[in-house]
């Protein structure tokens, strides 16, 4: 990490002083703050009136019990959270992730991400999170639907179409929407579609919706590569994880001429020097929610499977982690340099660590932080929530051109950022700048809030 300014020194220690333990969200103020010394040396207006220190304070935080019965009619205790971070720039909005690592430092970072996320998008949201410890991995669709309407109906009362709109994240599809949606609706007899984003297609939810993450970071990745006068083609490049982003990053990638050699689950990871079989990947991780050696097993030998291991060991070109925080550590990202990898960009939330983040650094490696890179998910959230509104649906050719243009945005928005102060060509510095100041700029017009 860089040496903040005593400014910023000051208002991080104030932050682990008041979030003892929560070191996900210690990690992601750092990387912002270590951003803003040349906006502070040319806004000092900022620091004056302590919009840093209030960015850094959710707005809310809502912790509660949720109580569920299981298939044998044992009671299960689990615990739900809601961080409504920012509203400067609109209602909150962000995913809810169901998975046992959850705890309140975890959401609050996912929480301060989205507020910057959401403000590269350009459109009228605020930053927020939630989810839950539970596990829906080995339970049965009633079990999942059992803890959907217990969440709910604690959280129907601090969400709205104009409060705070939740959508998904790891461990809530479109099962768990749809579950979700079902017991809002039944608690306050409304159909307010704009409630909650990731909805099915026949019942309010938007084209380009499931792919639009994958689809995004693609789009991103794309645009570093026209920025160097380079295109997909031929491109040997490695994407973490199997879940959504990764599919249609895969997906995306293929369509655009490059070839995606490996990708992963929590057993290991698969190389396959011909190319993902993407219908047989959809076939094993969609419909059979199975590991990746059913992966290997449909491809009769033709690929290999590596327990235990990220896929960063393969040689590439370009890297996509899309699985989760932290995934990419110094001795990956000294392994992907080392192998020629000459971009990176991070499909899933903060997935690579600081020191991994310096590392490509240094090594000129082309580096697009989540809240860039993956934030076509929440962009075409947004497009859903203005088709809710007017009550009116896309087709997914014209929405794809509306994610596409939002993510060409917000790659020039960083880069025209970074450049205007003092560091060309860096993603994170411009993401963060970028993020920060429209946001910073709304807190000032509305007052002390």
């Amino acid at each position: 990490m860089t040496a903040l300014d005593q400014t910023l020194h000051d208002i991080y220690d104030e932050v682990l002083h008041r979030n003892p333990g929560e070191t996900e969200f210690h990690q992601a103020v750092y990387e912002v703050l270590s951003s803003l010394e040349p906006v502070i040396a040319k806004h000092p207006q900022y620091a004056d009136a302590a919009v840093i220190h209030r960015m850094c304070e959710p707005e809310r935080q809502i912790i509660f019990r949720v109580p569920w019965h299981d298939d044998s009619g044992t009671v299960q205790i689990n615990r739900g959270f809601r961080v409504e971070f920012n509203s400067a720039l609109g209602p909150y909005k962000g995913g809810l992730r169901f998975h046992p690592s959850v705890y309140l430092g975890i959401i609050k970072f996912l929480g301060f991400e989205q507020i910057f996320k959401n403000s590269l998008t350009g459109l009228p949201i605020g930053g927020g999170k939630g989810g839950s410890d539970f596990d829906p991995k080995g339970r049965s669709d009633n079990e999942i639907m059992r803890f959907c309407q217990s969440f709910m109906t604690e959280l129907y009362r601090h969400i709205g179409e104009y409060t705070d709109v939740p959508a998904g994240d790891i461990g809530v599809g479109g099962r768990e929407i749809g579950y979700l949606f079902g017991q809002y609706k039944r608690i306050t007899n409304r159909y307010e579609s704009g409630v909650l984003t990731g909805k099915g297609l026949t019942w309010g939810g938007s084209q380009v919706r499931t792919e639009a993450t994958g689809y995004g970071a693609v789009f991103f990745i794309d645009e570093i590569l026209k920025a160097a006068n380079d295109t997909f083609d031929g491109k040997r490049v490695v994407v973490s994880g199997s879940g959504n982003v990764a599919i249609y990053a895969i997906e995306k990638i293929h369509q655009l001429g490059g070839i995606v050699v490996a990708c992963s689950d929590s057993s290991g990871y698969v190389v396959d020097e011909k190319g993902i079989d993407l219908e047989l990947l959809k076939e094993v991780k969609q419909d059979r929610r199975e590991r990746l050696d059913a992966y290997i097993e449909g491809r009769g030998g033709a690929a290999e499977l590596v327990n235990g291991r990220l896929t960063w060991d393969v040689p590439c070109d370009i890297a996509v982690p899309s699985a989760t925080q932290n995934e990419l550590d110094g001795d990956d990202a000294a392994r992907l340099i080392k192998n020629g990898c000459k971009i990176v960009a991070e499909g899933a939330n903060m997935p690579c660590t600081p020191e991994a983040v310096k590392l490509f650094t240094e090594a000129q490696v082309k580096f697009a932080p989540g809240k860039a890179a993956n934030a076509g998910g929440v962009a075409t959230s947004a497009l859903e929530m203005q088709q809710n509104a007017s009550r009116d649906s896309w087709t997914f050719g014209y929405t794809e051109q509306r994610l596409a243009a939002i993510m060409n945005g917000i790659h020039d928005r960083c880069l025209s950022t970074a450049d205007e102060y003092g560091a060309p060509g860096n993603y994170v510095v411009g993401a963060n700048i970028a993020g920060f100041i429209q946001v910073a700029d709304a807190m000032l017009a509305q007052g002390l809030i």
